[in-house]
């Protein structure tokens, strides 16, 4: 029956099929999964808990004589009181006239409609006399496609609650629906679509949010589980001596975070399967000390690692800052860009080919067919986001080696356990000490001038300074300030000081050509667009002036930050920005208030959703339809905790209350390894 065409249902014509097929509904079964998206409360309150401007449903009785006038063409206007539960209040219906005669003094009186506390009174949108039989609480509301009306879609979703058999099978055991006191699937369903009182519909909703939730959780949990059986690997044996002495020659002393996220790492290479660990760290907490040291550690071990990085100007300086960590020590590394020259590129691709290379940074041309990396025993990504799934998994290819992600972008953790439910995830939650914050202020459009003022201070102290514009050309749509022309503005406001412009039309040789003069102090301000947003690391720079910054997201205001106070030197953020939106009013506010990522990140989370915040196309985020990371984390934590304890228990995997979950899994490919969508 589950599979029984909604076409089959009295009343399903060839249109309105058509239409249920746009909301994804081709069976019965489609036609029960498509929960009503909220409720009408039809429910009589007490005036005491009306609320101001709520559609609101009270009984009484009526007050004296019902007065009708009479406006416009054939319009008018009924008047009359009624008292609830001792309150006096007033009724207003618009062209009821013809209710005028029934609404006799003391007659019994149900009236639905928009509340005004203020003023005593509903705006009636119905007025049931007499004594009304009770009916639904909560009116569902369904989405709707084309000509479908609600009052279609409620009755057909009628028939087919009227249908045991249409119904999906229950997958939790009972062992599971007795701990957390949930209800049968269901009545859970019945309750969804029709609840017969608030309370009920609560416990519905709690047991289809933890069930969606466990069900995409065991999913995570079995593919990881069935990675881990078919892609055996040797568990690392590094040479601890030698990892330790260049921990000891590191010019600073790890943090507590830095430490506890290294020993995951290192426990993961210690294991006889893959690793596949995303290292989430704020802006300067360190992430790249901690890949540094497993790379060595896999070093010591004889085996070649390579590091991924986006853009050219992040692999340049990766190489650059990595050779200085590994002077001391006899580590050969090699850089492969595609700016990278042919002679170059030929003796790389050869010393790979004869072994002689320990570490190979590049961007995505580590990833062509013609670059051989033998031997390969870690891949680290940075800003793992930023390449596409096939880019990870070519690279990822060229040895079946262990994997470590790094991002920037501090993701909360509801959304980690989501998105990158198939992973394990360590976070660096932590500053190096001694590092002090970017001071964060909010400025207006019309102190720019003092803003400008305050920069070209910095930087005849000796420091340097970005500005940073979200658009690159003046556009029709958004009365944003362009990079261009700002550079243009300062280049005459500032004439003393050396402006550079740096945006994504430039060519690859104009872009790293002003950064390299950024870099050594020739440029002094760098007006850019968002292209500086990740790994651009110049600790003279002091000060970035972020331009119309309510454009920006938190995460992305606060990458952007980052590119500031690498130094000793005290630094500075000003968001430049009129917002006229309360979202926008709430970002500035929260950006000068702190400067850890992690809280942002969920600040941000709350305000923008996690689409938005993660990118629509590939956040990875999984479609749920009742079930909210942001709202229900603790059923999201719950959920996970469950599906893990049972993934690792020999019932599961034997047992026959666990026969339904076993099955889903199958269904879903899960247990096959087979990668999830």
């Amino acid at each position: 029956m589950m599979k029984t065409p909604v076409s089959s249902l009295k009343g399903i014509g060839k249109e309105s099929a058509k239409d249920l097929e746009r909301l994804g509904i081709f069976f019965i079964s489609d036609l029960l999964a498509h929960l009503p998206y909220r409720y009408e409360n039809k429910e009589a309150q007490p005036v005491e808990q009306l609320v101001h401007d709520d559609n609101v449903t009270v009984e009484g009785v009526v007050i004296g004589e019902a007065r009708v006038s009479y406006y416009g063409r054939k319009k008018n206007r009924l008047n009359f009181k009624m008292n609830s539960g001792g309150h006096v209040l007033n009724v207003v219906a618009f062209n009821r006239a013809f209710l005028k005669s029934k609404l006799q003094n003391e007659v019994a009186i149900t009236v639905s409609g928009k509340w005004n506390r203020h003023r005593a009174q509903i705006t009636a949108q119905s007025i049931e006399v007499g004594q009304v039989e009770k009916k639904r609480p909560y009116a569902p509301i369904y989405a709707l496609s084309g000509r479908l009306t609600t009052r279609q879609l409620t009755q057909w979703t009628d028939d087919a609650l009227a249908m045991t058999d249409a119904f999906p099978p229950e997958r939790l055991p009972e062992a599971l629906l007795e701990r957390y006191k949930l209800p049968a699937i269901i009545d859970t369903i019945q309750q969804l679509h029709r609840p017969t009182d608030k309370e009920s519909l609560k416990h519905a909703r709690r047991r289809y949010i933890y069930e969606e939730f466990l069900l995409f959780q065991l999913r995570m949990q079995a593919y990881k589980r069935s990675v881990r059986q078919h892609e055996q690997a040797t568990p690392l044996q590094e040479d601890v001596a030698k990892v330790k002495a260049f921990m000891e020659t590191l010019p600073f002393a790890l943090t507590q975070a830095q430490k506890r996220s290294l020993d995951e790492i290192v426990h993961d290479l210690h294991q006889p399967y893959r690793m596949n660990r995303l290292l989430q760290g704020d802006v300067g907490s360190g992430k790249t000390v901690v890949a540094a040291i497993a790379i060595y550690a896999v070093i010591t071990a004889g085996k070649t690692t390579a590091l991924m990085v986006p853009t050219e100007i992040l692999a340049e300086q990766h190489y650059e800052s990595l050779q200085e960590l590994f002077r001391e020590f006899d580590v050969s590394i090699r850089l492969l860009t595609g700016s990278t020259k042919k002679s170059e590129r030929k003796q790389t691709i050869e010393a790979l080919e004869a072994g002689q290379v320990n570490l190979v940074i590049g961007t995505h041309a580590l990833i062509q067919p013609d670059v051989p990396i033998p031997n390969l025993g870690l891949v680290v990504t940075d800003e793992q986001h930023r390449f596409g799934v096939n880019q990870r998994r070519a690279l990822k290819e060229k040895g079946s080696p262990d994997v470590l992600f790094m991002t920037a972008t501090p993701i909360p953790r509801t959304l980690a356990i989501t998105a990158f439910g198939d992973m394990d995830v360590s976070r660096i939650d932590e500053q190096p000490v001694g590092r002090k914050p970017v001071e964060t202020y909010w400025a207006k459009h019309d102190m720019f001038e003092r803003v400008i003022t305050f920069i070209e201070k910095e930087i005849r102290a000796g420091r340097q300074a970005y500005v940073i514009c979200p658009l690159i050309e003046e556009s029709e749509q958004l009365d944003v300030q362009n990079a261009i022309d700002l550079y243009e503005q300062l280049q005459q406001i500032l004439p003393s000081v050396s402006v550079g412009l740096v945006h994504g039309r430039l060519s690859n040789d104009e872009k790293n050509g002003t950064m390299e003069r950024f870099f050594s102090n020739h440029v002094q301000l760098l007006v850019s667009t968002t292209v500086v947003e990740v790994g651009v690391n110049v600790p003279n720079a002091t000060c970035m002036l972020i331009y119309d910054a309510d454009r920006f997201g938190l995460a992305q205001l606060h990458q952007l930050r980052g590119r500031v106070g690498r130094g000793d030197a005290q630094s500075y953020c000003i968001l430049l920005s009129d917002p006229t939106s309360e979202t926008g009013k709430e970002r500035m506010k929260i950006m000068t208030e702190t400067t850890d990522g992690f809280v942002l990140a969920e600040e941000d989370l709350k305000l923008r959703g996690p689409g938005d915040l993660l990118g629509k196309k590939q956040s990875g985020m999984p479609h749920f339809r009742l079930a909210d990371p942001v709202h229900d984390y603790r059923a999201l934590e719950t959920a996970r905790q469950d599906a893990q304890t049972l993934i690792q228990s020999d019932a599961f995997w034997a047992d026959a209350e666990y026969e339904a979950l076993r099955n889903y899994l199958s269904d879903t490919g899960a247990l096959s390894g087979e990668k999830l969508d």
